[in-house]
Protein backbone atom coordinates (compact mmCIF):
# COMPACT_ATOMS: atom_id res chain seq x y z
CA UNK A 1 0.00 0.00 0.00
CA UNK A 2 1.38 3.34 -1.03
CA UNK A 3 2.18 5.90 1.73
CA UNK A 4 -0.04 8.05 -0.04
CA UNK A 5 -2.90 6.57 0.56
CA UNK A 6 -5.57 8.89 1.48
CA UNK A 7 -8.23 7.85 4.19
CA UNK A 8 -11.38 9.51 3.08
CA UNK A 9 -13.70 8.31 6.00
CA UNK A 10 -14.87 10.93 8.37
CA UNK A 11 -16.90 8.84 10.65
CA UNK A 12 -16.13 5.26 11.99
CA UNK A 13 -19.34 3.71 11.98
CA UNK A 14 -18.69 -0.23 11.40
CA UNK A 15 -16.22 -2.01 9.51
CA UNK A 16 -18.78 -3.29 6.37
CA UNK A 17 -17.86 0.05 4.87
CA UNK A 18 -13.89 0.10 5.41
CA UNK A 19 -11.59 -1.33 2.04
CA UNK A 20 -8.88 -3.62 2.80
CA UNK A 21 -6.48 -0.79 2.36
CA UNK A 22 -8.41 1.27 5.08
CA UNK A 23 -8.25 -1.70 7.50
CA UNK A 24 -4.34 -1.99 6.49
CA UNK A 25 -3.72 1.94 6.88
CA UNK A 26 -5.58 1.70 10.14
CA UNK A 27 -3.55 -1.17 11.92
CA UNK A 28 -0.18 0.36 10.52
CA UNK A 29 -1.29 3.66 11.93
CA UNK A 30 -1.46 2.15 15.64
CA UNK A 31 1.49 0.13 14.96
CA UNK A 32 2.99 3.61 14.77
CA UNK A 33 1.18 5.20 18.11
CA UNK A 34 1.84 1.98 19.98
CA UNK A 35 5.31 2.99 20.94
CA UNK A 36 3.82 6.08 22.63
CA UNK A 37 2.22 4.08 25.29
CA UNK A 38 6.08 2.50 26.32
CA UNK A 39 7.56 6.34 27.09
CA UNK A 40 8.53 7.72 30.36
CA UNK A 41 6.47 10.56 28.99
CA UNK A 42 3.34 9.39 27.38
CA UNK A 43 1.92 11.98 25.08
CA UNK A 44 2.64 13.82 21.41
CA UNK A 45 0.97 16.97 20.20
CA UNK A 46 -1.14 15.30 17.06
CA UNK A 47 -4.15 16.43 18.35
CA UNK A 48 -3.41 19.83 20.92
CA UNK A 49 -5.72 21.98 20.57
CA UNK A 50 -9.10 19.29 19.51
CA UNK A 51 -11.75 18.40 21.43
CA UNK A 52 -13.38 14.72 21.53
CA UNK A 53 -16.23 14.35 23.35
CA UNK A 54 -17.39 10.85 24.93
CA UNK A 55 -20.92 9.62 25.05
CA UNK A 56 -21.60 6.44 26.55
CA UNK A 57 -25.36 5.33 27.13
CA UNK A 58 -24.49 2.07 28.44
CA UNK A 59 -21.54 0.79 31.09
CA UNK A 60 -17.99 0.43 29.92
CA UNK A 61 -14.85 -0.02 31.42
CA UNK A 62 -12.05 -0.81 28.71
CA UNK A 63 -13.73 1.24 25.88
CA UNK A 64 -14.71 4.57 27.57
CA UNK A 65 -10.85 4.74 29.06
CA UNK A 66 -9.19 3.47 26.17
CA UNK A 67 -10.77 6.23 23.92
CA UNK A 68 -9.89 8.53 26.82
CA UNK A 69 -6.52 7.67 27.18
CA UNK A 70 -6.05 8.25 23.32
CA UNK A 71 -7.22 10.97 23.38
CA UNK A 72 -5.17 12.30 26.36
CA UNK A 73 -1.59 10.78 24.68
CA UNK A 74 -2.66 12.91 21.87
CA UNK A 75 -3.25 15.90 23.97
CA UNK A 76 -6.70 16.30 22.64
CA UNK A 77 -9.19 17.73 25.72
CA UNK A 78 -11.59 15.12 26.48
CA UNK A 79 -15.20 15.25 28.29
CA UNK A 80 -17.12 12.53 28.90
CA UNK A 81 -20.79 12.29 29.78
CA UNK A 82 -22.95 9.43 30.46
CA UNK A 83 -26.61 8.51 30.29
CA UNK A 84 -27.43 9.29 33.61
CA UNK A 85 -26.26 12.76 33.46
CA UNK A 86 -27.12 13.79 29.99
CA UNK A 87 -30.40 16.05 28.83
CA UNK A 88 -31.86 12.95 27.05
CA UNK A 89 -33.17 11.99 31.01
CA UNK A 90 -35.26 14.52 30.64
CA UNK A 91 -37.04 13.74 27.61
CA UNK A 92 -34.18 15.52 24.92
CA UNK A 93 -33.82 13.54 22.13
CA UNK A 94 -30.66 11.80 20.64
CA UNK A 95 -30.61 14.28 17.62
CA UNK A 96 -30.98 16.87 20.08
CA UNK A 97 -28.32 16.40 22.72
CA UNK A 98 -26.12 15.98 19.81
CA UNK A 99 -26.59 19.09 17.70
CA UNK A 100 -26.38 20.81 21.11
CA UNK A 101 -23.09 18.89 21.67
CA UNK A 102 -22.09 20.15 18.35
CA UNK A 103 -22.68 23.30 19.01
CA UNK A 104 -20.19 23.78 21.60
CA UNK A 105 -17.58 22.46 18.43
CA UNK A 106 -16.12 19.31 19.96
CA UNK A 107 -14.23 17.73 16.85
CA UNK A 108 -14.92 14.48 17.66
CA UNK A 109 -18.15 12.18 19.18
CA UNK A 110 -17.09 9.13 20.44
CA UNK A 111 -20.86 7.13 20.99
CA UNK A 112 -21.97 4.03 22.93
CA UNK A 113 -25.30 3.18 22.01
CA UNK A 114 -27.97 0.29 22.80
CA UNK A 115 -29.65 0.60 19.94
CA UNK A 116 -28.79 -1.00 16.26
CA UNK A 117 -27.69 2.12 14.07
CA UNK A 118 -27.71 5.34 16.23
CA UNK A 119 -24.27 6.01 15.49
CA UNK A 120 -25.29 5.89 11.78
CA UNK A 121 -28.39 8.25 12.59
CA UNK A 122 -25.93 10.52 14.45
CA UNK A 123 -23.54 10.89 11.77
CA UNK A 124 -26.60 11.92 9.09
CA UNK A 125 -27.67 14.73 12.01
CA UNK A 126 -24.27 16.87 12.60
CA UNK A 127 -21.17 17.95 11.47
CA UNK A 128 -18.54 16.30 13.73
CA UNK A 129 -16.85 13.34 13.11
CA UNK A 130 -18.64 10.15 14.95
CA UNK A 131 -17.43 6.95 15.96
CA UNK A 132 -19.01 4.27 16.91
CA UNK A 133 -17.96 2.54 20.13
CA UNK A 134 -20.91 0.09 20.22
CA UNK A 135 -24.41 0.54 19.03
CA UNK A 136 -26.71 -2.33 20.06
CA UNK A 137 -25.94 -5.66 18.38
CA UNK A 138 -24.94 -3.99 15.28
CA UNK A 139 -21.10 -3.37 15.25
CA UNK A 140 -17.99 -2.58 17.26
CA UNK A 141 -15.79 -1.56 15.13
CA UNK A 142 -12.55 -0.61 17.12
CA UNK A 143 -12.75 -3.58 19.00
CA UNK A 144 -12.79 -5.37 16.06
CA UNK A 145 -9.70 -3.31 14.79
CA UNK A 146 -7.85 -4.20 17.89
CA UNK A 147 -8.65 -7.64 17.44
CA UNK A 148 -7.14 -7.89 14.09
CA UNK A 149 -3.95 -6.01 15.25
CA UNK A 150 -2.93 -8.48 18.10
CA UNK A 151 -3.67 -11.12 15.80
CA UNK A 152 -1.45 -9.81 13.43
CA UNK A 153 1.36 -9.01 15.52
CA UNK A 154 1.63 -12.67 17.50
CA UNK A 155 0.86 -14.53 13.84
CA UNK A 156 2.36 -11.95 11.80
CA UNK A 157 -0.51 -12.43 9.01
CA UNK A 158 -4.17 -12.87 9.06
CA UNK A 159 -4.72 -14.05 5.52
CA UNK A 160 -4.97 -17.68 5.60
CA UNK A 161 -5.79 -18.24 9.09
CA UNK A 162 -8.78 -19.83 11.03
CA UNK A 163 -10.96 -17.47 13.57
CA UNK A 164 -13.14 -20.01 15.84
CA UNK A 165 -15.56 -17.15 17.46
CA UNK A 166 -18.16 -19.27 20.27
CA UNK A 167 -21.04 -18.57 21.96
CA UNK A 168 -23.70 -15.55 22.04
CA UNK A 169 -23.33 -14.51 18.13
CA UNK A 170 -26.95 -13.14 17.56
CA UNK A 171 -25.93 -10.34 20.74
CA UNK A 172 -22.57 -10.01 20.16
CA UNK A 173 -21.42 -6.74 18.11
CA UNK A 174 -17.75 -7.58 18.73
CA UNK A 175 -18.41 -11.21 17.06
CA UNK A 176 -20.42 -8.60 13.71
CA UNK A 177 -17.37 -6.52 13.31
CA UNK A 178 -14.78 -9.42 14.19
CA UNK A 179 -16.60 -11.32 11.01
CA UNK A 180 -16.30 -8.40 8.96
CA UNK A 181 -13.13 -7.68 9.98
CA UNK A 182 -11.16 -11.03 9.65
CA UNK A 183 -13.07 -11.90 6.32
CA UNK A 184 -12.18 -9.08 4.61
CA UNK A 185 -8.40 -9.40 5.70
CA UNK A 186 -8.52 -13.08 4.02
CA UNK A 187 -9.36 -15.33 7.52
CA UNK A 188 -11.54 -18.12 7.74
CA UNK A 189 -14.24 -17.25 10.57
CA UNK A 190 -16.20 -19.92 12.44
CA UNK A 191 -18.76 -19.71 14.95
CA UNK A 192 -20.67 -22.21 17.25
CA UNK A 193 -23.27 -22.00 20.01
CA UNK A 194 -26.55 -22.87 21.31
CA UNK A 195 -28.73 -22.75 18.31
CA UNK A 196 -30.71 -19.90 19.99
CA UNK A 197 -27.93 -17.96 19.99
CA UNK A 198 -26.80 -17.81 16.47
CA UNK A 199 -28.38 -15.84 14.29
CA UNK A 200 -30.13 -16.33 11.16
CA UNK A 201 -27.79 -15.29 7.61
CA UNK A 202 -24.71 -15.00 9.68
CA UNK A 203 -22.93 -16.67 7.00
CA UNK A 204 -23.81 -13.53 4.49
CA UNK A 205 -21.39 -11.93 6.81
CA UNK A 206 -18.51 -14.57 6.14
CA UNK A 207 -18.83 -17.25 8.83
CA UNK A 208 -19.52 -20.82 8.53
CA UNK A 209 -21.65 -22.26 11.64
CA UNK A 210 -20.35 -25.01 13.40
CA UNK A 211 -22.81 -27.86 14.87
CA UNK A 212 -20.53 -28.43 17.49
CA UNK A 213 -17.75 -26.66 19.52
CA UNK A 214 -15.49 -29.13 18.62
CA UNK A 215 -15.49 -28.64 14.68
CA UNK A 216 -15.14 -24.81 15.33
CA UNK A 217 -12.34 -25.20 17.65
CA UNK A 218 -10.21 -28.05 15.41
CA UNK A 219 -7.21 -26.60 13.91
CA UNK A 220 -8.37 -23.02 14.75
CA UNK A 221 -5.19 -20.36 15.06
CA UNK A 222 -7.43 -18.26 16.92
CA UNK A 223 -10.41 -19.33 19.41
CA UNK A 224 -12.69 -16.26 21.05
CA UNK A 225 -15.80 -17.25 23.63
CA UNK A 226 -17.73 -14.65 23.95
CA UNK A 227 -19.71 -13.53 27.01
CA UNK A 228 -23.71 -14.43 27.27
CA UNK A 229 -25.40 -11.11 27.02
CA UNK A 230 -28.65 -11.81 29.14
CA UNK A 231 -28.86 -7.72 29.72
CA UNK A 232 -29.73 -7.95 25.69
CA UNK A 233 -32.42 -11.19 26.22
CA UNK A 234 -35.86 -10.39 26.55
CA UNK A 235 -36.26 -14.11 27.67
CA UNK A 236 -33.75 -16.61 28.84
CA UNK A 237 -32.22 -18.59 25.72
CA UNK A 238 -29.90 -21.06 27.42
CA UNK A 239 -31.37 -23.54 30.23
CA UNK A 240 -28.81 -22.00 32.33
CA UNK A 241 -24.60 -20.65 33.00
CA UNK A 242 -24.08 -24.25 33.90
CA UNK A 243 -25.61 -26.05 31.24
CA UNK A 244 -23.59 -23.71 29.15
CA UNK A 245 -20.28 -23.95 30.68
CA UNK A 246 -20.12 -27.60 30.35
CA UNK A 247 -21.64 -27.41 26.89
CA UNK A 248 -19.30 -24.62 25.61
CA UNK A 249 -17.45 -23.03 27.93
CA UNK A 250 -13.24 -23.45 26.69
CA UNK A 251 -11.41 -25.06 29.11
CA UNK A 252 -8.06 -27.04 28.48
CA UNK A 253 -9.54 -30.06 27.51
CA UNK A 254 -11.72 -27.79 24.43
CA UNK A 255 -8.43 -25.74 23.57
CA UNK A 256 -6.32 -29.04 22.87
CA UNK A 257 -8.38 -29.52 19.76
CA UNK A 258 -6.82 -25.93 18.53
CA UNK A 259 -2.77 -25.90 16.72
CA UNK A 260 -0.38 -25.34 19.21
CA UNK A 261 0.47 -22.20 19.85
CA UNK A 262 -3.55 -21.11 19.39
CA UNK A 263 -4.07 -17.71 20.57
CA UNK A 264 -6.92 -17.39 23.09
CA UNK A 265 -8.98 -14.11 22.70
CA UNK A 266 -11.55 -12.57 24.79
CA UNK A 267 -13.26 -8.90 23.95
CA UNK A 268 -14.56 -8.20 27.53
CA UNK A 269 -15.85 -8.55 30.30
CA UNK A 270 -14.73 -12.28 31.09
CA UNK A 271 -17.22 -14.27 32.97
CA UNK A 272 -14.60 -16.65 34.65
CA UNK A 273 -16.47 -19.88 34.71
CA UNK A 274 -19.01 -19.57 32.07
CA UNK A 275 -17.28 -19.40 28.69
CA UNK A 276 -13.77 -19.51 29.97
CA UNK A 277 -12.24 -21.56 32.29
CA UNK A 278 -9.75 -19.49 34.90
CA UNK A 279 -7.00 -21.09 34.20
CA UNK A 280 -7.26 -20.88 30.60
CA UNK A 281 -7.73 -17.31 30.87
CA UNK A 282 -4.59 -16.77 32.44
CA UNK A 283 -2.48 -19.17 30.66
CA UNK A 284 0.31 -18.37 28.34
CA UNK A 285 -1.85 -18.60 25.30
CA UNK A 286 -4.11 -15.89 25.96
CA UNK A 287 -3.37 -12.14 24.66
CA UNK A 288 -6.54 -10.52 26.20
CA UNK A 289 -4.05 -8.30 28.03
CA UNK A 290 -2.67 -7.60 24.69
CA UNK A 291 -6.08 -6.77 22.88
CA UNK A 292 -6.54 -4.07 25.89
CA UNK A 293 -3.08 -2.55 25.19
CA UNK A 294 -3.62 -2.61 21.73
CA UNK A 295 -6.91 -0.85 22.06
CA UNK A 296 -5.35 2.39 22.98
CA UNK A 297 -3.14 1.97 19.82
CA UNK A 298 -6.27 1.66 17.69
CA UNK A 299 -8.14 4.47 18.99
CA UNK A 300 -5.44 6.98 18.80
CA UNK A 301 -5.37 5.62 14.90
CA UNK A 302 -9.40 6.28 14.15
CA UNK A 303 -9.02 9.79 16.37
CA UNK A 304 -5.93 10.62 14.32
CA UNK A 305 -7.03 9.64 11.24
CA UNK A 306 -10.39 10.91 11.08
CA UNK A 307 -9.27 14.49 11.36
CA UNK A 308 -6.82 14.18 8.47
CA UNK A 309 -3.98 12.66 9.62
CA UNK A 310 -1.54 11.21 7.04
Amino acid sequence: MSSEYLFAHKHILGLDHLSVPDIELILNTAESFKEISARAIKKVPVLRGKTVVTLFFEPSTRTRLSFDIAAKRMSADTFSITASTSSTTKGETLADTARNIEAMMPDILIMRHPSSGACHYLAKHIRTSVINAGDGTHEHPSQGLLDLMTVKEHKGEISGLKIAIIGDISHSRVAHSDIIGFSKMGANVFVSGPATLIPKKIEKLGATVCGTIEEAVRNADVVMPLRIQTERQNDPLIPSLREYASFFGINRQVLQAAKPGALLMHPGPINRGVELAPDVADSAQSVILDQVTNGVAIRMALMYLVLGGK
